[in-house]
């Protein structure tokens, strides 16, 4: 893993920062009806994205995860002024405006997309995994999904062959405690979802998924181990959203005074006092930093504000037709 420097620190806090004000900026639009359909939120996630992203080589290594998913594809490389466009639907978005929110992606990133489907990308990354051990990549998959998914059956078959293969793969449970609005303690006989790796012999263990040193160095060791044949393992990320489920979610299940509890150990706020501690930068240098990350929240704005909308005959250009398919009754 490359040495957690005093760039390393204030990289950390930019790219955390834009992040999280990128999904405030989306937060608003949508009440405004600028973005519809559902919106999934990382607020409080950040560090698992940054100490990852410090682990991974990006030149060759994958990404796939759920569908809380419009900062991973930013931080591995794609113009976030394209990604906010996706959300709006617009033509200049990484997939034309034809994805949305929950379906980013770019293969020329290695980010192999947001899944709307529960656990659907489990399978699917131990695949991307198979596909580079066929060929002789030295590259790994890291695969997301949150504490929700990992109650899947996918997710055991998925772990059994990737064990038996030795796929060149990390699964990673984000446990942000409450799945889409149900605590983990609800809906398993034990809490420690990073236990699931037991039964298939798989190396596994959970982190500190609000300290973005130890969420690099648990993904360094498990890349490693990867890359060198020795096949996949299973972290258990232990963070917290600060933001509901989708932005329908009423949050019942939780307390304000719990998330305020939380708000107390901010990944962004843990580096920020690490910076300064360290006088890494000064007040000034941070208010500079804040200010760079206002103005290009601002522009992708702006961005997906004025690019215009696909075509109506593009929607016809992505569905696959046969002529001739067999069962379809076609009239006299």
């Amino acid at each position: 893993m490359q040495k957690v420097t005093k760039e390393t620190y204030l990289k950390w806090y930019e790219d955390m920062l834009f992040w999280r004000k990128f999904e405030d900026k989306l937060a608003a639009v949508y009440i405004q009806q600028k973005v519809r359909g559902f919106l999934h939120l990382y607020n409080g996630q950040e560090a698992v994205l940054a100490g990852a992203l410090h682990a991974m080589d990006l030149t060759k290594d994958k990404m796939i995860t759920a569908y809380r998913n419009h900062v991973q594809p930013i931080g591995m490389g794609v113009d976030p002024k394209k990604v906010m466009a996706e959300l709006y639907g617009k033509s200049t978005g990484t997939s034309h405006g034809l994805g949305g929110s929950m379906h980013i992606f770019s293969k020329e990133h290695g980010f192999y997309g947001g899944h709307g489907i529960v656990g659907g990308q489990i399978p699917l990354g131990a695949g991307i995994a198979f596909g580079d051990k066929y060929k002789g990549n030295d590259a790994v998959t890291i695969c997301c999904f949150g504490d929700g998914a990992a109650r899947q059956g996918s997710l055991h078959e998925s772990f059994n062959l990737a064990m038996l293969w030795k796929l060149p793969v990390v699964f990673v449970c984000e446990n942000n405690g409450y799945a889409m609005g149900t605590s983990v303690e609800r809906t398993a006989s034990h809490t420690d979802v990073w236990k699931l790796g037991l039964g298939y012999e798989m190396p596994c263990g959970p982190v500190d998924g609000m300290n973005p040193i130890k969420v690099a160095e648990a993904f360094d060791e498990a890349i490693q181990r990867a890359r060198r044949g020795e096949g996949p393992t299973f972290l258990e990320l232990k963070t917290y959203r600060y933001r509901g489920h989708s932005m329908s979610d009423a949050q019942h299940y939780r307390t304000k005074e719990e998330v305020e509890e939380y708000k107390k150990i901010d990944p962004i706020t843990q580096v920020k006092d690490i910076i300064l501690e360290n006088n890494y930068a000064t007040e000034d240098d941070i208010k500079t930093i804040d200010k760079r990350v206002k103005d290009l929240v601002k522009e992708c704005e702006k961005f997906a504000e004025e690019s215009p909308y696909p075509d109506k005959n593009v929607m016809y250009d992505v569905v696959y037709e046969q002529e001739d398919y067999p069962f379809l009754q076609h009239k006299l």
